[in-house]
């Protein structure tokens, strides 16, 4: 067959491929719209392997970080290997992406994966990831992304562990100049892994269970002494899981809340975290 490229023939083959639009309509030109001559010419090319690996496990990876004028980005990619993981273009990628979304503040990552890319506008972000593929030879999927958008008494602090395995946003709230304290407080986050800043932000259930397990080990004992230990034992479980009620990791004689209230007493503030993000490599939520 050939004759005219149409644009349906050119997404057609980017279907079958993976391989960016581009690519797709000189592949088409030159097999003179010849749809498998172009799909062949693209495999021997090595440009059509990224459908083959697309259904690979991504288990390792790397989560970048960046800012901007008006926002704070998070975003986790995944690839199958820590080697590649470790790879210079993978990690020159994944910082590119992190500042795209910190430049664009996109609306979900399926919104982020259909936008331009904006170091080559003839690629979507998506496109841009298949042609990462090829080049790097494993399958790479972006997992997730997280906006922070930026206010006047805002300080963003950011903190990343272990080569970027592990990162941690912190949004501290009363400030606009405490980037340094707010990094120290994702320091500890990355370190102690809260899961909530305090016992009101756990869920009722939750600490229902906590309560349930304490009254279990306390069977015998006479209600008045059963009730303080059931007490001490909630209390326990808060400072283990809360970050305000944590002994802060630079300073075991100080709580994380003490902390806080110390530094706002410094800069004649009141300072508060209102949220924290932790992303580990392969985790889900935040």
């Amino acid at each position: 067959m050939s004759g005219k490229i149409t644009a349906d023939m050119i997404k057609e083959l980017r279907e079958l491929t993976g391989v960016a639009m581009g690519k797709c309509k000189e592949a088409l030109e030159q097999a003179q719209g010849d749809m498998q001559q172009a799909i062949d010419n693209l495999r021997k090319a090595g440009m059509a392997s990224a459908v083959k690996k697309e259904g690979r496990e991504t288990n390792e990876g790397l989560i970048g970080f960046a800012q901007s004028a008006k926002a704070a980005s998070l975003i986790e990619v995944n690839a199958e290997t820590d080697f590649v993981a470790q790879n210079d273009k993978f990690r020159a990628f994944v910082q590119d992406l992190a500042q795209e979304v910190a430049d664009t503040r996109p609306a979900s990552l399926e919104a982020f994966l259909a936008q331009t890319y904006s170091k080559d506008p003839s690629l979507t972000v998506d496109q841009k990831r298949a042609l990462v593929i090829q080049s790097i030879g494993e399958n790479i999927q972006i997992k997730r992304i997280a906006v922070v958008s930026k206010e006047s008494d805002l300080s963003i602090g950011i903190y990343s562990h272990m080569g970027g395995k592990i990162v941690v946003l912190v949004e501290l709230v009363g400030s606009a100049d405490q980037e340094i304290f707010a990094r120290d407080i994702a320091m500890h986050i990355a370190a102690e892994s809260p899961e909530y800043i305090g016992p009101e932000n756990i869920p009722a259930d939750v600490i229902e269970r906590e309560k349930e397990i304490a009254k279990s080990q306390v069977q015998g004992k006479p209600a008045q002494i059963a009730d303080k230990i059931i007490e001490g034992k909630v209390k326990a479980f808060y400072d283990q899981v809360c970050l305000l009620g944590q002994k802060y990791v630079k300073d075991g004689n100080i709580s994380v809340a003490d902390l806080i209230l110390q530094e706002g007493r410094r800069i004649g503030k009141t300072i508060s975290v209102r949220r924290f993000i932790r992303w580990r490599v392969g985790g889900h939520g935040s």
